[in-house]
């Protein structure tokens, strides 16, 4: 009996069935291809829709652009195009079957045959295509594999891996989502053995699998099958701290918070100098190697009992983000001191940002030399503010301005 699904919005929407329509009246065949029929099998949300068809992209331009459809080859050698209808943009490829691979890059051929277009892909529910009359067409049991959280590659695992080395990567990423322990044999095998061709991919593709891989619910299980099966060490450089990142995790779960860079710092747990490293080897951008950067160096200044007016402090200095960050990875490192931590979190939930009273125009007022000297005594009045919880108004930092400028030798003026 064929496998069937009950038709969703995202197939019946006008957009979606203008692009099926305008196709079919031009004698193709088109389908629905991996990971919109995946996670709606999966009921997960579906963002991205993926079709496939065996008009050559040529022909999908020219049946696209006579119905008044905006086409966008993004590359016609691997037979892909952008079709914009109204709001909505879909990516329409080719059928193709793989006639060279380089572990990297594959040179493609088009062809009309759905089986041999399937059988190119990494994963067996990855292979999964439907038509928009809610038809399946599942060549080699993903629906199955789907069902019960086996994540198998399509046909010869080594073989599948060695076309393209992301796809070991792939492999990983895919189990943190859909996966059940025990995972397929066959699969850590062939990783296990491949694992130093992760060295021919660059960082940015490592990096965007990592990254996917860390903000799945709970990446820790895939984690640490990753460093049983040597894999995690080509990517980070270290076989990294899940012991760390699964106590943070269990934190955010009760937090009901999430953070990418939070999870990769607790995974590296490195001081600055490793971390810098790991980020060129990674491509980090600046801004995420500068995010990584504040965690190291904010490491250790925050503990469960200190006071309100202390960690006000570091709120106003690092921002209520940052000390965020900080309190959920001390609190992983600290774990006993829960009452404390949620304590500490209430505080920076609870933070309203203030301004500085006085300012650098109030020191020169008083008679100090314009020049590094103005920016000295400011600090100190600040210092003295935050140490008093924000409490004291102008007036009151304005005296003590006086009073530090006074007590400082030399740096008042006799006028």
């Amino acid at each position: 009996m064929p496998l069937r699904m009950q038709p969703r919005p995202w197939m019946t929407a006008s957009e979606t069935t203008a692009v099926f329509n305008t196709l079919a009246a031009g004698g193709a065949q088109v389908r629905f291809v991996g990971g919109c029929v995946r996670d709606a099998l999966a009921e997960r949300p579906v963002n991205d829709l993926d079709i496939a068809t065996d008009a050559e992209p040529m022909q999908v331009i020219a049946l696209m652009q006579a119905a008044g459809f905006k086409t966008i080859p993004l590359g016609l050698e691997h037979g892909t195009v952008m079709v914009v209808v109204g709001v909505e943009s879909f990516e329409i490829t080719t059928l193709r079957q793989d006639i060279e691979t380089d572990g990297r890059h594959a040179k493609v051929e088009f062809t009309d045959d759905w089986e041999a277009d399937a059988a190119r892909r990494d994963l067996t529910f990855n292979a999964l295509s439907l038509d928009i009359d809610g038809n399946i067409y599942d060549s080699f049991n993903g629906v199955e594999d789907l069902k019960v959280g086996r994540v198998r590659f399509v046909g010869d695992a080594t073989t599948r891996i060695r076309e393209d080395f992301l796809r070991l990567l792939r492999y990983y990423r895919f189990f943190a989502y859909f996966g059940r322990l025990p995972a397929d044999l066959d699969a850590r095998t062939a990783c296990r053995a491949l694992a130093p061709g992760l060295a021919q991919l660059s960082g940015e593709r490592v990096r965007a699998e990592l990254f996917k891989l860390l903000v799945a619910l709970d990446p820790v299980p895939t984690l640490d099958m990753m460093r049983e099966d040597g894999v995690l060490r080509w990517i980070i450089q270290s076989d990294g701290n899940i012991e760390r990142l699964a106590r943070l995790v269990a934190v955010e779960i009760k937090d009901h918070t999430s953070d990418l860079i939070r999870r990769l710092f607790a995974l590296l747990s490195a001081e600055s100098g490793e971390l810098r490293r790991i980020a060129r080897h990674l491509r980090l951008s600046n801004s995420e190697l500068d995010a990584l950067l504040r965690l190291a160096d904010g490491a250790g200044q925050l503990h469960a009992h200190m006071g309100s007016g202390e960690l006000r402090g570091h709120i106003y200095r690092l921002g209520p983000a940052a000390v965020r960050d900080l309190a959920l990875v001390a609190w992983a490192d600290d774990d006993a001191n829960e009452a404390g931590w949620r304590a500490a979190l209430s505080v920076i939930n609870d933070w309203t940002p203030v301004a500085m009273p006085v300012s650098g125009a109030d020191v020169l007022r008083i008679g100090v030399e314009s020049g590094a000297s103005v920016g000295v005594f400011l600090h100190e009045v600040e210092d003295w503010w935050i140490l008093g919880d924000f409490k004291a108004d102008r007036e009151s930092c304005l005296a003590e301005l006086a009073r530090i400028v006074s007590s400082d030798d030399g740096q008042v003026s006799n006028d």
